[in-house]
């Protein structure tokens, strides 16, 4: 079946029965003719072809969505946002796991190029990427999800970061905590380099010195990686009570080293992450966490790039999401 034929079905003829089947320009058509148009193509079996389309508007429709570690339970809810959100307008994500593994991103990254995908979301932005830096000067429409980077111009959406470790200080503070450590994450990403700042600020903001030996350093947002920050704090006697991580999985790294040396958490150490990651509520005891709408992160990266894809620049929107406490069982008063 062609687009002739729905036409003739319909009663119109081929350019409007094609603005009525095209999302883009539907609102060009009369809803009644509209309706007419699309009965006709359903009771024909009439599917449009991609193929044809992206030749005639050299688009299309696929957007890239690069993502650092699938298996980390934050990004599907991201990824789900932006497909729903790109699929609205009639276009479709492609997924790219990279790993955190900067040859196989660029790889992923010419693949999709080749592919001629109209945009990327990019997720595993590092603060001085030779990627972003190359789609600067080829003017691709790129934005940031979960990341942020100067220097690049490039549209971005991501939590409040260093309000989100502040209020997971003032949280612990409250409780009684003063010696509190923090596993920091990877300093060349905005999410580990902005909750170190924000913890640093938290704790000058209490009147609370910032130990060095209470600083983890994460090469990772892992759980390896957070067992390991967290038995080398334990193995060095700092006399922490508790731990500010910045993120779950690290977080959850932590509940391993002290399993491994026998203290417990709450009663001997309090642990706070940040994500609010699905499944973290399971966890025993459940994991005090900084949460923020994972979904909606996603939908508003999908806008943006859909913003930049029709608009092929405009002004660039910088959106961050507000973080919200909430409090499990991990954190509790310290001993005495």
């Amino acid at each position: 079946m062609t687009l002739k034929d729905v036409a003739a079905l319909a009663g119109v003829h081929p350019a409007t029965a094609s603005r009525a089947l095209n999302p883009e320009t539907r609102l060009l058509v009369s809803e009644e003719t509209a309706a007419r148009i699309l009965a006709a193509a359903t009771s024909l079996g009439y599917r449009p072809n991609p193929v044809a389309r992206s030749l005639r508007t050299r688009r299309s429709h696929t957007v890239g969505v690069l993502i650092p570690d699938l298996n980390n339970p934050l990004f599907p809810p991201i990824v789900r946002g932006i497909e729903d959100r790109l699929a609205a307008d009639g276009y479709v994500a492609l997924i790219g796991n990279t790993d955190s593994d900067d040859e196989r991103e660029r790889l992923v990254f010419e693949l999709m190029r080749a592919r001629h995908v109209d945009g990327f979301v990019f997720a595993t932005a590092h603060l001085r990427s030779p990627l972003l830096a190359e789609a600067a000067a080829a003017e691709l429409p790129v934005v940031l999800v979960n990341r942020y980077a100067e220097g690049y111009g490039f549209p971005s959406v991501s939590v409040d970061n260093e309000r989100g470790i502040a209020m997971a200080v003032a949280h612990l503070v409250s409780l009684g905590h003063r010696r509190i450590a923090h596993i920091a994450g990877p300093q060349d990403v905005s999410t580990g380099l902005s909750r170190y700042r924000g913890f640093v600020a938290a704790m000058s903001a209490h009147d609370l010195p910032v130990d060095p030996a209470l600083v983890g350093w994460a090469r990772a947002f892992s759980v390896e990686e957070g067992d390991r920050c967290c038995r080398e704090l334990l193995a060095a006697g700092t006399g922490c009570t508790a731990v500010a991580a910045a993120n779950d999985m690290l977080g959850v790294g932590c509940y391993s080293a002290l399993e491994a040396v026998g203290l417990r958490c709450p009663e001997d150490i309090s642990v706070v992450g940040f994500n609010n990651m699905p499944f973290i509520d399971r966890l025993r005891p459940p994991m005090t966490t900084i949460s923020f709408p994972h979904y909606l992160l996603g939908t508003e990266a999908g806008t943006l790039i859909l913003e930049r894809i029709a608009a092929n620049g405009g002004p660039r929107k910088i959106l961050y999401l507000a973080p919200e406490l909430v409090i499990r069982g991990s954190t509790a008063q310290p001993r005495g």
